[in-house]
C-alpha cells in the first residue's frame, strides 16, 4: 500500500487502486484495459485507478481523430509496429523504452473536476512530484492564449498546456478523454532511447522533411535517462511516480489487478483498437 507522506494537499484522502503491471503488453490490450477499467471505475464497480504498463511489441498509437494519411503503415508492418487508437486525442506516438500511465476517475473526482484543463493541471501535480522523486525538476508548461498548433502528426514535437518539461524540453505527453460520466488521462513517459524514433513511421514526401522533424523533436522532447543522465528502470520511475500521485493528491493507493469482468470487457473491445 501506497500512503501519502503527511501530505499538506487541497484535496480531502482518498483510496485509489494501483495497477503496476509487470510484464509488458501489446498496444491494443493496453489501450482496451484502459477503456474498460473507465468504465468499471464510472459504474462504481472499480475504485477509481492508477495504472502503470509497459509496451511489446513496439507499438505506434494514433488520437482518436488523427488521420491514417500521416503515418506510413508500410514501414509499420515491415518493422514490425504495431498500430493503433487511442480513446484520446493527439498525435502518434511510438511506444518503446517507456513508462506509461493511465488515470480513470468519475469526473466529480475533486482531482479531475471542471474543464480538460483544469483536470490536466490537477493530475499533473502527481506527475510532477514523481519527477522530482526521481531527481528531475520538471515545470508545466504554461497555457499558451489561442492553443499550440502542431505542424507534423508527432504528439511530441510541442508541449501542450500542461504537459511536463524539463527544461524547455517536453518529457512527458498526456491526452485526456471524457465521455458521459467518465474520465481517462493517459500519458507517456519515455525512459531511454532516441526521442525522435517515430519519425521513420510517419508519412513524407521528402527525406529532408523527415530529417528536419528528426532534429526538432530531439531539441524539443527528452527522455528521463537523458534529462538525469542516468538509467531509470521500469520499476523505479514506476514507484516515484505511485509515490508522486500518492504526495501530491493525498492518496492512499491499495495494489491491485484488473478484474475479471474489466479484463472480460477489454477483451470483447480488442479488435476495434488495432490499426495495424
Amino acid at each position: 500500500m501506497v500512503e501519502a507522506d503527511a501530505p499538506l494537499s487541497i484535496y480531502p484522502q482518498a483510496v485509489w487502486r494501483l495497477i503496476i503491471e509487470r510484464a509488458p503488453c501489446t498496444g491494443a490490450w493496453n489501450m482496451a484495459l484502459d477503456e474498460a477499467i473507465m468504465d468499471a471505475v464510472a459504474a462504481g464497480d472499480s475504485l477509481p485507478t492508477l495504472r502503470f504498463y509497459a509496451w511489446e511489441p513496439p507499438c505506434l498509437s494514433l488520437g482518436k481523430r488523427q488521420p491514417l494519411d500521416g503515418v506510413d503503415l508500410e514501414r509499420c508492418r515491415a518493422d514490425g509496429i504495431d498500430v493503433v487508437r487511442r480513446a484520446t486525442g493527439g498525435f502518434a506516438i511510438l511506444h518503446t523504452d517507456e513508462l506509461t500511465y493511465s488515470v480513470a476517475v468519475r469526473p466529480d473526482d475533486p482531482r479531475a473536476d471542471g474543464a480538460i484543463l483544469d483536470a490536466y493541471r490537477k493530475l499533473s501535480q502527481g506527475l510532477l512530484a514523481g519527477l522530482r522523486l526521481l531527481g528531475a525538476a520538471p515545470e508545466m508548461s504554461p497555457v499558451v492564449s489561442g492553443g499550440v498548433h502542431n505542424a507534423s502528426a508527432a504528439c511530441f514535437e510541442m508541449p501542450s498546456a500542461y504537459e511536463i518539461v524539463v527544461g524547455h524540453q517536453k518529457l512527458i505527453g498526456s491526452a485526456q478523454a471524457r465521455p458521459a460520466g467518465r474520465v481517462l488521462q493517459h500519458g507517456s513517459l519515455p525512459l531511454t532511447g532516441n526521442i525522435a524514433r517515430v519519425v521513420p513511421y510517419l508519412a513524407y514526401e521528402r527525406e529532408e522533411e523527415r530529417a528536419a522533424l528528426a532534429a526538432h523533436l530531439r531539441e524539443r522532447a527528452t527522455t528521463v535517462s537523458d534529462a538525469l543522465r542516468r538509467t531509470v528502470r521500469y520499476d523505479e520511475a514506476a514507484e516515484a511516480m505511485a509515490r508522486g500521485f500518492a504526495d501530491a493528491l493525498n492518496l492512499t493507493l491499495e495494489p491491485g489487478e484488473p478484474t475479471v469482468a474489466e479484463v472480460n470487457a477489454a477483451a470483447k473491445r480488442l479488435d476495434e483498437k488495432v490499426v495495424l
